[in-house]
Formats: structure tokens, sequence, C-alpha cells
């Protein structure tokens, strides 16, 4: 068995109420500090670090690096957040009721504001699934909660993708929370 450690992002500096998926937003320097020391009491040693490559959650990662081994870490552009396209920076509350619907009805194939598809943003964080699971290397992966909720969809129903919005999971970590999933390699 492979352990697999999901750590989410510090709070970001956006606006509340603010699409900012694939939007490359710094993170609160305090609150990046306060999770990685708490990551780094809290964690094994000895996981191998990946990142999303989005800088809040590379800025996670560095001051985790600060703090303990290993010294370094990878960043995949597999772990980023959900691209959703001209939503990206937008208010969700300015987002129309019609284009929300279009994509709840469609959830798996429409790209919401242009961007990414479900279909295709589960297809990659598959993948780097797999490559964890094949690497049998525990592993920590510093990421977004679209990112967390596609390995609760993942793990749970295997790889079907949702093909309905009331399927993704509505619940998530807090800025700087973590889980801990045990990945079968044989799955």
């Amino acid at each position: 068995m492979v352990n697999l450690w999901l750590v989410r992002h510090a709070l970001p500096l956006v606006a509340p109420g603010t699409c900012y998926g694939r939007l490359d937003v710094p993170a609160e320097s305090a609150a990046t500090q306060a999770a990685a020391q708490a990551l780094a009491q809290a964690l094994p040693t000895g996981l191998r670090t990946t990142s999303s490559p989005l800088q809040r959650c590379t800025q996670l990662a560095e001051s985790l690096c600060q703090l303990r081994p290993p010294a370094t870490f990878d960043t995949d552009t597999r772990l980023a957040e959900m691209d959703f396209g001209a939503w990206e920076g937008q208010p969700w509350d300015q987002i129309s009721p019609a284009a929300l619907d279009a994509w709840t009805h469609n959830f798996a194939h429409h790209a919401p504001g242009g961007g990414e598809t479900v279909s295709i943003f589960m297809s990659r964080v598959a993948a780097a699934l797999d490559a964890v699971r094949s690497g049998k290397q525990d592993t920590l992966w510093i990421t977004h909660a679209g990112v967390m909720r596609a390995v609760t969809v993942l793990q749970t129903l295997g790889k079907a993708t949702p093909l309905r919005s009331e399927q993704w999971p509505r619940d998530t970590l807090p800025f700087g929370g973590w889980k801990r999933w045990v990945l079968d390699p044989s799955a």
C-alpha cells in the first residue's frame, strides 16, 4: 500500500466569493507559515513532495521544505486547480445563472467559462494518482480543493467521471488542511 497525503494550500489573497481556479494568486504569508509548521510536525518524514505549480501551493511547499526534509519538491501541472476560463477572477454571483445551469446540466463535458471540462480535469488527476500508485512511494501533494475532490471521486467511485453535478463532493478541507489516502498499487 502507498500513502498519499493531500494538503490544501493556505488562504489565497483573493476576494471572498471569487472564482479563482487556475488563476495564479498568492497565499497569505502568515497562514502559509502556520500551515508549514503544522505540517512539519504532523507528517511523516521521507515523503516525496509534489506541488501544483500555482504559487499559492509552491509557497507552502517551499516553506515546508525549509522546515524539514526533503529539502526539495517537484511541481506537476496535473495537480493544478480546474481551469474555469473566462470565469477566472469573476465573482461567482456575477456569473449568469444560465451559464451555471449549462455547466451543471452537462457537468462532465461542459467547459465552464470555456476552460476545462470536469472529464478532462478528472483524467489528468487520475493520471497523477496512477503515477503515485505505480511509484510505490509515500507521497505528499500540495494542491487545491478541486484536486482533492477529484481524488475523493476516483477513490470512492473508481475511474468513472461523475456525470451529474450532485455526484461531486461538496465538502473540502480547510486552507492548510490535509488528508491521507491509502492507495492500493494494484488498483
